[in-house]
């Protein structure tokens, strides 16, 4: 049960990630020209990695 949970719960979060990382998008792009950047990529990488090995 508590597996499912964790599952969920990964699974929740990445969706969240992403879409953050959409919305975020035009903000990402101003701080770029601004010669900055927002490390979006990163969290994400970690949650996706997180999901994946939860599934095995």
């Amino acid at each position: 049960m508590i597996s499912r949970v964790y599952h969920a719960t990964l699974f929740a979060l990445y969706q969240l990630c992403i879409m953050l990382g959409i919305a975020a998008m035009p903000l990402a792009i101003a701080a770029r020209q601004a010669g900055l950047t927002i490390p979006v990529h990163r969290v994400l990488a970690n949650v996706e990695a997180a999901y994946e090995s939860a599934q095995h």
